[in-house]
């Protein structure tokens, strides 16, 4: 137990101290994610908008669910979700691969592998304050008002990134050995669409089975996004799932630094 709990210190500490690096290289990540491409910055926008309009038309317009909330627009019900969902999908992808793409960096004695998936955590946060934002201008046009509900978004952030550091680690350090849990992490990201659930009302479930779909990290994370912009409901009006959360979390985090270390002598090994 004192060794998970150091190694969890030792990591809190290497962020704080390694801080001004881990910016750097997050601001040159997220240039060079678009330098090679004529109109650049624009791509990490237009994807996820279209990927909106699309889900909007097909489930507002095609299969009429424009009334999945009474009173509630389906563009700001949808978006709440699928923002979050975006930003979560695009960081698990590409942050379990960071150790291929920084394998330079794993020779430097000074520098700890286990923070280099911040590095794609925060490259991806700069387009993801963006879509908040979007948040915020769809609730306008819609004259959802805002109030200090909608600042625990940045709560709910918080807690998606602390579940990503887990599940990059853990999966990030198994895929060095074992290729095949890139096709894995796809079909993940692939169901957990539906399971979270993103397009989709958990409310026509059964009681049973909507406690099985709350064990899933993200849904409090999107459920949360949900929260603070549509129902107004404070994070601790739910201490059940809260606690649930951060139990789930907690353990994969452990999971993740404790896997992540003893594999780590054999990462320069194989990359």
């Amino acid at each position: 137990k004192m060794k998970i709990i150091n190694s969890m210190v030792e990591f809190i500490r290497d962020i704080y101290v390694k801080r001004k690096l881990i910016m750097a290289l997050s601001y040159n990540d997220f240039k060079k994610k678009y330098s090679n491409s004529y109109l650049g910055l624009f791509w990490s926008f237009v994807q996820p908008l279209i990927n909106i309009g699309v889900f909007w038309f097909v489930f507002s317009v095609g299969f009429r669910a424009a009334d999945i909330e009474k009173g509630i627009p389906y563009i700001l019900w949808l978006v709440c979700g699928f923002i979050p969902w975006y930003y979560f999908s695009d960081v698990f992808n590409t942050g379990t691969n960071v150790l291929y793409e920084y394998n330079y960096m794993l020779k430097q004695l000074v520098f700890r592998p286990m923070i280099l998936p911040l590095i794609k955590i925060l490259s991806n946060l700069i387009t993801h304050i963006f879509f908040v934002g979007l948040i915020v201008v769809i609730c306008f046009v819609h004259k959802v008002s805002l109030s200090l509900y909608s600042l625990q978004v940045f709560y709910y952030l918080f807690c998606m990134i602390y579940f990503l550091i887990g599940i990059c680690l853990l999966f990030g350090s198994i895929k060095v050995f074992l290729p095949d849990v890139g096709e894995l992490i796809t079909v993940i990201l692939q169901l957990g669409v539906w399971i979270t659930p993103i397009l989709w009302n958990i409310k026509i479930l059964s009681p049973k089975m909507k406690l099985l779909f709350k064990l899933n990290p993200m849904f409090y994370v999107v459920d949360g996004y949900r929260d603070s912009f549509i129902y107004k409901i404070w994070f601790w009006e739910k201490p059940q799932w809260t606690f649930t959360f951060f139990v789930i979390t907690t353990i994969t985090m452990i999971l993740g630094i404790a896997i992540f270390k003893r594999l780590q002598p054999h990462f320069n090994d194989i990359l």
